[in-house]
Order: C-alpha cells, then sequence, then structure tokens
C-alpha cells in the first residue's frame, strides 16, 4: 500500500531497501549551501539531496516570480528520473524536522502526478531520536525521465486570484501572524497580506513533539475556513504553504489548491491590492 501523505521512522525503516526513493530537503533561507552541507556529513542512506533553490524551484525573474517560483516542468521531469523516481515508486521525503522543506516536495511531486509520497513525520531529528543510523554514501543516478502525468494537487496563479477575490474564495496564508498582520517583513520588500485573507501559520499543523497532530483535530482545524476545494494556501514563496496542503491531506480534505508564487509573487505587481491589520 502506498504511502501518500506522512510516514513514522518505523514504517520507513521497515520498507524494503529497493522499493523506495527518498529526498533530503533540509534547506535554510539564511545559509542556502546549510543543507547540503548537513547531507554530506549524514543523511539516510540511499536519499538524494533535494536542493530547495537549485531542485525545488524554477529560475527568477526580477518583478516577475516570487522568491520560489514553479521549477520548469521538462527539467524536473528530468530531475526526478535521475533520482530513480517512477511512477510505481514509493517516495519519502524529508528535512530536520518541521516539514516545510519536505512538504514543498511531497507537492511538487503531488502537482506533477505522482501519487506514493509522503513526508517522514519528525523528520530527520525523529530518525535519529529512534536510533536509526545515517550514510554518507553517494546514491545512484539514472539517465531516465520522469513521464508527463496529470497533476494530483491543484494550484492557481496570481490573476487568478485577483479575479476571485470577492468569489467566495478562501484564501490561507500560511506564514506567522506577525508577518500576515504587517508588523514585521524579514524577507520580502512589502509587508502585509492578500486582501481577504485568513491566517493559519502553518507550525500550528505540529504538536510539541514536531509531529502532525491528529487527523481528526486537523480537520476541524481546517474547516473553520469551508470547504477544502475553496480554499487556496499560500504564503511568502509558495514553500510553507505546502505544509497546510499537506495537513489537510492528513485530514482527509484532499481538494485545497495552492498558489505558488504567493505573496512574494504578489507584491510584484504594485496594482495588487495589500492589506495589513493592526
Amino acid at each position: 500500500m502506498a504511502h501518500t501523505t506522512i510516514i513514522s521512522p518505523a514504517e520507513l525503516s521497515s520498507l524494503e531497501d529497493d522499493s523506495w526513493v527518498l529526498l533530503d530537503c533540509r534547506f535554510s533561507l539564511t545559509d542556502t549551501e546549510e543543507g547540503r552541507q548537513s547531507y554530506q556529513e549524514g543523511h539516510i542512506a540511499g536519499a538524494h539531496y533535494a536542493h530547495l533553490d537549485h531542485d525545488l524551484s524554477g529560475r527568477i525573474v526580477a518583478g516577475q516570480t516570487g522568491r520560489h517560483p514553479m521549477p520548469d516542468p521538462t527539467g524536473f521531469r528530468r530531475r526526478l528520473g535521475m533520482w530513480g523516481i517512477a511512477p510505481d515508486v514509493q517516495v519519502v521525503t524529508y528535512d530536520q524536522g518541521p516539514g516545510a522543506f519536505a512538504a514543498r516536495a511531497w507537492w511538487l511531486l503531488q502537482h506533477f502526478g505522482h501519487e506514493a509520497v509522503a513526508v517522514l513525520d519528525g523528520g530527520l531529528a525523529a530518525w535519529t531520536a529512534a536510533g536509526l543510523p545515517l550514510s554518507t554514501d553517494e546514491p545512484r543516478r539514472y539517465p531516465d525521465v520522469y513521464p508527463t502525468l496529470e497533476p494530483l494537487s491543484g494550484s492557481v496563479d496570481a490573476d487568478w486570484v485577483a479575479e476571485h477575490l470577492a468569489s467566495g474564495v478562501t484564501l490561507v496564508d500560511a506564514r506567522a501572524s506577525e508577518r500576515f498582520r504587517g508588523l514585521v517583513e524579514p524577507l520580502d520588500p512589502v509587508a502585509g497580506h492578500i486582501p481577504g485573507a485568513a491566517n493559519r501559520p502553518w507550525q500550528d499543523n505540529l504538536g510539541a513533539d514536531g509531529k502532525f497532530k491528529a487527523a481528526p483535530e486537523l480537520r476541524s482545524d481546517f474547516e473553520v475556513f469551508g470547504p477544502a476545494d475553496a480554499q487556496v494556501h499560500y504564503c511568502g514563496s509558495g514553500v510553507t504553504a505546502a505544509h497546510n496542503v499537506l495537513a489537510m491531506h492528513v485530514a482527509g480534505l484532499k481538494a485545497a489548491r495552492l498558489y505558488p508564487g504567493s505573496w512574494s509573487e504578489w507584491i510584484t505587481d504594485p496594482d495588487r491590492a495589500v492589506e495589513t491589520t493592526t
């Protein structure tokens, strides 16, 4: 049976060695090579390193895109094939723990039509806490290309968001409350949020142990924003919003969409409205 949302360290350690592909997605927004260095110092055996900027994002175009635009489809399918990912392969993504960067990889794979992808619940921190081993070996690479498939996770662009602001769609912002309200903005040149958006910080998906809350609790949390198919999630650059979409899948709510360009793309056009709250 495929794992399509989250997977525990115990479940991952019980999978057969040749039955899965692992993606190590550790990353730091303030030191973009920290994740790769950590990977080289030790990772789960067989894992490929997936760099947020180079592997899980496309080319930034000043004044047009956000900080982490969608990757080029042809290049991304080639990257998936190189990692040994085929439609029938189980993929597990992980980062150090909270899952924000791993969720980005999870959502991209879903968006490119790959169903059997799950995030390691609790990340590498939970793996090592369970006494499970690390490796420094480099995995094999392949000359394959992932096929073109229908998306399993929906997305919208800035024009769609602008057209639907007053149409009953619920925008859900995954950033911290202070950034959502426009009180602080450490990463982008404009503070605030898209008008009419609600706020659901992605960290609220996790319990005190750093693992996802139980499905009934997550379902209750997200149902306050209305039907799943009317929810569109965004954040600063389309990364942490994927964590909210993943949490909804854990809760059995699978119809929510993502605005990948998110706030950092929205504000590239000065004609787009901005809202702040105090």
